[in-house]
C-alpha cells in the first residue's frame, strides 16, 4: 500500500469508494470517482472530473477542464491540454493570469481508452468505446467507438459494436 507521506492530496479533493492511489500523485479540486487507480507521478487539476472504474496511469497529467467518463483507460504519459493558445505574458509584457486566458473542455467517453504518450487537444469530445493509439495526437472529436492514430490523429478503423469485429477504413 502506498505511503500516504508520499502523495499530495488537497483538503478539496473527492475521492469515491475503494480509490487506490499510488505514491507520488498530485490531486487538487478533482472528483474521482469509485474504484479508480491512479499510477504514480499523475497530476490531477482543479476541476477535472474523473468517473468510476477508471485506470490512470503514472506519468500521465490530466489539468482542469478534462471531464473522464465512467470505466476509461489512461495510459502511460498522457498529457491533456486545456489552452489552446498558451502564452507566458500579455501582449504588454505582464505576467498572465488567471483570468488572461481562454480553458476549454475536453470529455472522454464512457469506456475509451488513450495509449501511452499520447497528447489530447483541448476542446474535442473522445467518444465512447473510442481507442487513441500510443503517440497519437488527437486535435479533433473522435467519433464513438473509432480507433485513432497518427500526428494529428486520424480514424484508422470504426469497431462494430454489435459483433466486436472492426472494419477498416481507407
Amino acid at each position: 500500500m502506498p505511503n500516504p507521506l508520499h502523495q499530495c492530496v488537497a483538503d478539496d479533493v473527492r475521492l469515491g469508494a475503494n480509490v487506490y492511489l499510488s505514491n507520488f500523485v498530485n490531486l487538487y479540486g478533482c472528483e474521482l470517482g469509485d474504484d479508480t487507480r491512479v499510477g504514480a507521478f499523475v497530476e490531477v487539476q482543479r476541476d477535472a472530473r474523473i468517473g468510476r472504474r477508471c485506470k490512470i496511469s503514472s506519468h500521465s497529467f490530466i489539468c482542469s477542464g478534462v471531464t473522464i467518463e465512467d470505466e476509461v483507460f489512461i495510459g502511460h504519459g498522457v498529457v491533456f491540454i486545456n489552452d489552446r493558445k498558451p502564452r507566458a505574458t500579455n501582449p504588454d509584457g505582464s505576467s498572465k493570469g488567471d483570468t488572461d486566458w481562454l480553458m476549454e473542455q475536453t470529455v472522454v467517453g464512457r469506456r475509451a481508452s488513450i495509449g501511452s504518450g499520447a497528447v489530447i487537444m483541448c476542446g474535442v469530445r473522445i467518444g465512447e468505446g473510442a481507442l487513441v493509439g500510443a503517440g497519437a495526437v488527437v486535435t479533433r472529436d473522435v467519433p464513438p467507438g473509432a480507433v485513432v492514430v497518427g500526428n494529428p490523429a486520424r480514424v484508422h478503423a470504426l469497431a462494430a459494436k454489435s459483433t466486436g469485429s472492426v472494419s477498416y477504413g481507407d
